[in-house]
C-alpha cells in the first residue's frame, strides 16, 4: 500500500510543500518510534512466553468445571471414582484440575445420559443458522474488543463451536490470542487473503487454532486496510460487484464447522464494517455510558442506517435476529453515567441489555499479560474484586446466549 501511494504522488507533481518546513520528518520519527515499540512489546512476549512457546490455557478447579457443567462438584467426584470420562490432575490435598479439553470430554459424556437434547452441548441442531455477531462502535475505547474476546470465550468455555474473527488492523483481538501482527503475520493470514478481489486464499486455510478448545480465530493486521483501499478501485473497474456480500460468502465456507461467529469490527465505517454487517444476524453495540460517547454514537448510527440502507437496496440482506445495546465500562455509583444509561433505556427500551459491563481493575490488569478474566488465575486479585468482575461478564454473556438460544426457537 505505501508503494502504490508514493508512486501515485509521484505522478501528481503538484503535491508540492507550502512552505519550508524545520525540525525532524515526521514520518521518519513515527516509524523510529514504531520499530522501538515492536521490539520493546516483542521483548515483552519473549518474558511471558519462551521462544516458540505458544499460550496455554490454565486449568480449572473442579468447582469451576462443574460450574461451567451445571453439575456438582461431588458428581464429577463421583464420575472420576467410578473411571468415567477424563481424569484430572490430582494436587495437594487432593485437589482436582480439569483441562479445557477434558471438560469438553466431560460435555459429551454428560450429554450422552441427558434426557432433553442440548443440554450440555448447546450448538445448533439440525436446521439451526450460523449465528454471526459482530460487535461495531464508531469510538474507540468503547470496550468493544474486551466484548468480543470475552463473548467468544465465553462461549468456547460453554461448549459452543466458536469462529473469532478480528476485522480491526489495530489487531487488539488478536494480541489476546497470542498473535503479534508484526511478528507473527508477516506472509498475510488475516481475512483479507479470503475477501480480496485477486487471487483470494479459502478461510478454511487462515484460520488458526487457539489454546481455549472450541475456539478458532482469524487474527488481523494491517493488511485489513487494503481491502478499504481496493474495493472503490474494484468499483470503478466494474470488478467489485457487490462488496458487501464478501464476508458472509467466505462465511459460507466453513459454516458446518462453527455454531458462533464473532466479529470484531474496526472502529469506522469502512467497506470492512459495511461486509460484516451485511454477513450478521445479530449485532451487538457496545457504548459507554457518557455524554460525548452517547453523541458520538448517534452520530454513528446516522451513518450507519444511511449506508445499509444503500446497502439493502442494491440487494443486501439487513434482517437480523436481535440487535442490542451493551452499556461498558459501567460504574454503578456515578450518577451522570447512571443517568445516561436510564436515558438509553427509555429510548430504546429492550434493546439495551438488561446487564451492563462492570469497569474493573481485574480486566485491565488481566490485559498487562494479554489475558482476559476467563484465562487468568483468580488468585492474582482480591476475591470480591475478581467476583464482581466474572459475575458481570458471566451476566453479559450470559443474557447474549438466551439472544443466541431464542434465535433458534428454544
Amino acid at each position: 500500500m505505501p508503494d502504490r501511494i508514493g508512486k501515485a504522488m509521484a505522478k501528481d507533481q503538484s503535491v508540492l510543500p507550502l512552505r519550508q518546513r524545520g525540525g525532524e520528518r515526521i514520518d521518519r520519527l513515527v516509524g523510529e518510534h514504531a520499530e522501538k515499540l515492536s521490539e520493546r512489546l516483542q521483548a515483552h512476549r519473549a518474558q511471558l512466553f519462551p521462544p516458540n512457546a505458544r499460550k496455554e490455557l490454565r486449568r480449572f478447579t473442579s468447582g469451576e468445571a462443574a460450574q461451567l457443567l451445571g453439575v456438582k462438584d461431588a458428581y464429577l467426584r463421583k464420575l472420576h471414582l467410578e473411571g468415567r470420562g477424563p481424569s484430572p490432575e490430582i494436587r495437594a490435598g487432593g485437589r482436582r484440575y480439569y483441562a479445557p479439553e477434558d471438560i469438553q470430554a466431560l460435555r459429551e459424556l454428560l450429554e450422552q445420559g441427558a434426557k432433553t437434547p442440548g443440554t450440555y452441548l448447546p450448538g445448533r441442531r439440525d436446521g439451526d443458522h450460523l449465528q454471526v455477531i459482530t460487535v461495531i462502535n464508531f469510538k474507540g475505547g468503547s470496550g468493544k474488543t474486551t466484548t468480543a474476546a470475552h463473548l467468544a470465550q465465553h462461549g468456547a468455555l460453554q461448549g459452543y463451536r466458536v469462529l473469532a474473527i478480528d476485522l480491526d488492523p489495530q489487531a487488539s483481538l488478536s494480541a489476546l490470542h497470542g498473535f503479534q501482527p508484526e511478528f507473527d503475520l508477516l506472509d498475510g493470514g488475516t481475512l483479507y487473503d479470503a475477501i480480496t478481489y485477486d487471487d483470494p486464499k479459502p478461510l478454511a486455510e487462515i484460520i488458526q487454532r487457539t489454546y481455549f478448545t472450541n475456539l478458532d480465530i482469524v487474527p488481523g493486521n494491517l493488511d485489513l486496510q487494503e481491502f478499504e483501499h481496493e474495493t472503490p478501485m474494484a468499483l470503478s473497474r466494474g470488478e467489485g460487484g457487490l462488496f458487501f456480500t464478501r464476508v458472509g460468502a467466505v462465511l459460507g465456507q466453513v459454516e458446518q464447522d462453527y455454531d458462533l461467529v464473532i466479529i470484531d469490527c474496526p472502529p469506522s465505517l469502512g467497506f470492512l464494517t459495511m461486509s460484516a454487517l451485511s454477513a450478521a444476524t445479530a449485532v451487538l453495540v457496545t457504548v459507554h455510558p457518557q455524554m460525548l460517547d452517547v453523541m458520538s454514537m448517534c452520530q454513528f448510527l446516522l451513518m450507519t442506517s444511511n449506508l445499509l440502507g444503500v446497502v439493502s437496496d442494491a440487494g443486501g440482506d439487513m434482517s437480523y435476529d436481535w440487535m442490542r445495546y451493551l452499556v461498558t465500562r459501567y460504574e454503578p455509583g456515578d450518577g451522570p453515567q447512571n443517568e445516561m444509561v436510564a436515558f438509553m433505556r427509555s429510548m430504546f427500551g429492550e434493546h439495551v441489555l438488561n446487564h451492563p459491563m462492570l469497569k474493573s481493575t481485574a480486566i485491565s490488569d488481566a490485559g498487562i499479560t494479554k489475558q482476559t478474566l476467563y484465562e487468568i488465575e483468580k488468585s492474582q486479585f482480591t476475591r470480591s474484586t475478581y467476583e464482581r468482575a466474572i459475575e458481570s461478564l458471566n451476566s453479559v454473556n450470559g443474557e447474549i446466549e438466551g439472544l443466541i438460544q431464542k434465535a433458534w426457537g428454544r
